[in-house]
């Protein structure tokens, strides 16, 4: 197949890329290398696969290079993975996530609508949930209310998706990511930053106390249920979550990355952020179902999985 992968250049992207590459896939990237982290830390992810992809370096917020990209590619699948990411600067930012995370995916949908292509895998986020109190939580749940505007960006995307579905018959799947990690995983994240911060005996930042849960994923894992979705022939709009089902609280992941490093954490506690979750918990069951999901790598095996990648990559 021929594929665009948005934001293919980031931590889930890059990885992406590689596998599609790996499966003989045709692969054409879009990312504008912004600035929320170094720039060249993007390019790096890509560096092994260049010379294999077409990498346009253009914004999403750009209708006409959109357009442009997408209507002379041919492209049989679009992963729509390009957005600005993270609930805590989404307060501080909320318009700049609207206008790439709604806005941008507006000017995806409509480009592939213009030019025929027929799949659309959009990424969204398990912050969709926000405070639900019945876990794990479904794909079918009743979602009235988000908690930040990231949250709302990614189930407005998720909208949109629908109406392209219904309106135009294109073949729309949104995916719930829950707590991605893993190599080349972005430095702002809590793991990355953690490892970062025991490894060299600078204090963490822990806000609350500890007992919030997250359900993390291993990037492998994400990719094979992102890849499952290129061949998916279900109904034409539907939505599957993508996590391990298992949750790890913050103290555990903590104590985890300590273990592996040797070293004990230099704590600073915090109060909880506004627009964190105090939990996510992803039921898969419909994935295993519809996708054949098959998340393989535990906690306690992509703990010390990261901090090898990481102490390799980041050695002076």
């Amino acid at each position: 197949m021929k594929i665009l992968v948005t934001g293919g250049a980031g931590f889930i992207g890059s990885n992406l890329v590689d596998r599609l590459l790996s499966d003989g896939h045709d692969v054409a990237v879009i990312d504008e290398f912004n600035d929320f982290y170094d720039p060249r830390i993007k390019r790096a992810n890509l560096a092994d696969a260049m010379g294999r992809i077409v990498l346009h370096e253009a914004d999403i917020r750009d209708a006409a290079a959109v357009n442009r990209i997408v209507g002379e590619g041919g492209f049989d699948a679009i992963v729509h993975l390009a957005a600005r990411a993270g609930v805590r600067p989404s307060i501080k930012q909320p318009k700049l996530y609207i206008d790439t995370n709604i806005t941008g995916t507006f000017h995806l949908l409509e480009a592939a609508r213009a030019a025929g292509v027929k799949r659309f895998i959009n990424a969204s986020s398990s912050s969709v949930y926000g405070v639900l109190k019945t876990v794990p939580f479904r794909e079918d749940m009743c979602l009235n209310q988000t908690i930040s505007p990231y949250a709302a960006t990614k189930l407005a995307a998720e909208q949109l998706c629908s109406n392209y579905s219904h309106l135009y018959g294109m073949r729309t799947i949104s995916l719930r990511f829950f707590t991605v990690y893993g190599p080349r995983q972005r430095p702002d994240l809590a793991i990355h930053k953690f490892t970062k911060f025991i490894h060299e005996a600078k204090p963490i930042d822990q806000y609350g106390d500890g007992s919030t849960r997250r359900d993390y994923t291993y990037v492998d894992d994400i990719v094979q249920g992102v890849a499952a979705c290129l061949s998916y022939e279900g109904p034409l709009c539907d939505v599957f979550n993508l996590g391990e089902s298992q949750t790890t609280t913050l103290s555990e992941l903590i104590a985890a990355i300590e273990t592996v490093l040797g070293k004990k954490a230099i704590i600073n506690r915090l109060p909880e952020q506004p627009g964190d979750v105090p939990l996510t918990y992803a039921d898969i069951t419909k994935s295993r179902e519809g996708l054949g999901y098959r998340p393989a790598t535990k906690i306690s095996e992509g703990i010390p999985k990261f901090v090898e990648w990481y102490l390799k990559t980041h050695q002076k």
